[in-house]
């Protein structure tokens, strides 16, 4: 009977000929969000994606926007996140991915939120069908013998769809109706034989960048840089653990609301709160972003190799814009101060960025409505010289004197906490490492601010 098809048996399915886990829960959810990286950033980004489907449970696993914009979604969720995904909310419409693909293929498909049984569990499951991908991942296994599943034999594939199929015939006909539509629209799927022999090797990639350095050393010789202590590990992957958590449903959100404001019967205050929800779900995903990859950099210092030739001044005037908004959000005014036809510095660009923008917050946290931030960029003999000068508004009181002189306290190797403001960001050493491995070297003085020099190039610009 199709009311007996329960996720956890789906999920059963894909381990049969399958070897049983031998993992606990901290290990095996760190391996399922290294396999949702590896998916989305090394096998499905490459891909110029028309179309396809994915289901997902008990949240979405996808957090890609690209991948969200363009294929069409199933979610089994449970009852609490009901209020969330509702039609009069409007961020999960019950049913109009199918109607959007056929009228606009441009469109952003919004997917459907379906209801999770007690007897489905809460083991995530993932299942993803494009005419170059089909591939399930899934947590599966008793305490002590967890198991990530991955699976994409044709074999195991069908009875997976067959069963989901059932599934959603007993939830809602129409929902069954659109999945074999889906499916069809499809058209021949090109089966890559080569996708699990790639996949492992990728995700193996993955955890070997994250995993400490087992460099045999006594306690003294724990700061030298370039070694993490061991003893903190389980701080490290609890801080990736938090940080990927918050941004994956935030990334969600945030492709949802990017979807209703193409919508032309809003009215302009919902669009303004929209537009004001969207820019603080990326302010707050560029934040927990830095907070990972500093976690990252813990773990396993990048090569030098890495840096390559960066236009930071034009860098600079492409992000003013944004930055600008998000501070004019708390009443505070960006001013920016580049000397023309400077060279260019090396860096990482990607990264960079994010650094950046933690740096505009770090400088602004305690400026209270009327202070600005001033950012000046020159030449300084064979490097290029950054500085954050941020100013107090002119009605400074002994509060805003008691903010600025307060220590912030440490919380572990990375992060590090105003008692008095509430504000989480990068340790003071944590910064310095981070822009290390960009290349950048980090000054503070009370007196001028906070400054980075960044090498030049010696590349032709």
């Amino acid at each position: 009977m199709s009311s007996q098809i329960t996720l956890r048996d789906i999920q059963e399915r894909m381990a049969e000929d399958v070897p049983a886990g031998r993992v606990d829960e901290p290990t095996v959810r760190r391996l399922w969000w290294a396999a949702l990286d590896t998916l989305q950033n090394e096998i499905l980004a490459p891909i110029d994606l028309t179309g396809g489907l994915w289901l997902a449970s008990p949240l979405p696993a996808l957090y890609e926007p690209k991948l969200l914009d363009r294929l069409q979604g199933w979610v089994w969720a449970p009852d609490a996140l009901k209020n969330l995904h509702t039609p009069h909310v409007g961020l999960l419409p019950q049913s109009t991915c199918g109607s959007v693909l056929q009228e606009n293929p441009t469109e952003v498909c919004r997917y459907n939120r379906l209801p999770l049984r007690q007897a489905d569990g809460d083991d995530p499951f993932l299942l993803i069908v494009t005419p170059e991908i089909q591939l399930a991942l899934a947590l599966q296994g008793k305490p002590g013998k967890r198991n990530l599943l991955m699976r994409s034999d044709p074999k195991t594939l069908r009875d997976l769809l067959a069963m989901l199929d059932l599934r959603l015939k007993d939830e809602n006909l129409e929902n069954a109706i659109q999945l074999r539509r889906t499916l069809a629209d499809l058209g021949q799927l090109r089966i890559n034989e080569n996708i699990e022999r790639a996949f492992w090797p990728l995700l193996s990639a993955r955890l070997a960048g994250m995993v400490p350095s087992l460099t045999i050393q006594t306690h003294s010789d724990r700061s030298v840089a370039g070694q993490t202590d061991y003893s903190n590990d389980g701080e490290l992957t609890l801080l990736e653990a938090l940080t990927h958590e918050v941004r994956t449903p935030l990334a969600t959100i945030r492709t949802l609301i990017r979807s209703l404001l193409r919508r032309k019967d809003l009215s302009e205050l919902v669009v303004s709160r929209l537009k004001q929800i969207d820019s603080e779900c990326t302010e707050q995903i560029d934040r927990f972003g830095l907070i990972f990859s500093a976690a990252a950099l813990e773990r396993q210092r990048p090569e030098s190799s890495q840096l390559a030739s960066t236009d930071l001044g034009r860098m600079l005037e492409m992000l003013h814009p944004v930055w600008s908004k998000q501070l004019e959000r708390r009443g505070l005014t960006l001013h920016l101060d580049i000397t023309p036809d400077l060279p260019h510095v090396l860096s990482d660009p990607q990264r960079l960025e994010l650094m950046l923008g933690g740096l505009i917050d770090r400088n602004t946290r305690r400026l209270k409505a009327g202070g600005s931030l001033s950012l000046e960029l020159r030449p300084a003999g064979q490097r290029l010289k950054l500085q954050f000068l941020s100013k107090a508004p002119m009605s400074k009181d002994a509060d805003t004197d008691f903010l600025e002189n307060h220590a912030n306290s440490e919380l572990g190797p990375v992060l590090s906490w105003n008692p008095v403001t509430g504000s989480l960001q990068l340790s003071q050493a944590a910064t310095q490492r981070f822009l290390a491995s960009l290349g950048g070297r980090l000054t503070h003085r009370r007196d001028s601010g906070l400054t980075v020099f960044f090498p030049i190039s010696e590349a032709k610009n």
